[in-house]
């Protein structure tokens, strides 16, 4: 391998690094948008003491809430069966 083969995968690892640190970031943040609306609108059974809307979308609040966004498909669900807005992404 030559010198300039190696300098431009460092330099290609380095750039899809950050881009996977900004996505992530950004889901991040749409994650927690998503628990807030869900909790504001829809989770107020739950403060009653009765369950909340349903099972899956408190495991997507909870997934969201430890940093995992794979809880947004089960929030992003509730709130459109619910026909409230999603909050936009980014």
């Amino acid at each position: 391998m030559t010198k300039t083969m190696i300098v431009l995968g460092v330099v290609a690892m380095v750039l899809v690094s950050r881009h996977g640190v900004h996505a992530q970031a950004a889901g991040s943040s749409y994650c927690t948008a998503l628990v807030s609306k869900y909790e504001h609108y829809l989770d107020m059974d739950s403060k009653r003491g009765r369950q909340p809307q349903s099972a899956e979308a408190r495991a997507g609040v909870e997934k969201c809430k430890a940093g995992d966004t794979s809880g947004i498909p089960a929030l992003e669900k509730a709130l459109q069966d619910a026909k409230i807005d999603l909050p936009p992404k980014g």
